[in-house]
């Protein structure tokens, strides 16, 4: 399913990077970059800003906390995002490779500036993709 984003964050200074680590980059950006450091605003998800610098992490469910697809590990700075709340942590118990770090990256909403890194294991994505309408 296709994310359909609002403007909110348009024109916020983005005064937080994410280091997403890919495990399988060439099928999440078509590149062979495994390491991408991004800059994203307070207030977003981790999916959210993956998916605005094209990182295309699995979203079935259109990140509404529906399905366990956008599972990654938090391996560092897990104080500057939301605590999971009851919805994710029931989600994310169905995903392969649990762990203590393991989170739902649509849940993961940036609450402090600082460095995220976060994992995304390259088993975790989708064989059949919606096209964008």
């Amino acid at each position: 399913m296709h994310m359909k984003r609002d403007k909110e964050f348009a024109g916020r200074e983005k005064d937080a990077t994410v280091r997403f680590v890919l495990e399988s980059p060439q099928e999440l950006t078509g590149t062979d970059t495994a390491e991408w450091d991004v800059a994203a605003a307070v207030g977003e998800s981790l999916l959210e800003a993956a998916l605005d610098n094209g990182i295309n992490i699995e979203h079935s469910c259109g990140g509404v906390c529906a399905c366990s697809t956008c599972h990654v590990f938090v391996e560092e700075g897990m104080n500057l995002i939301s605590e999971a709340e009851e919805d994710e942590e029931d989600r994310v118990e169905e995903a392969p490779g649990l762990q203590r770090n393991s989170r739902l990256s649509c849940q993961c909403h940036i609450e402090k500036p600082g460095l995220i890194v976060v994992r995304v294991p390259a088993w975790n994505r989708n064989a059949i993709k919606e096209v964008p309408h």
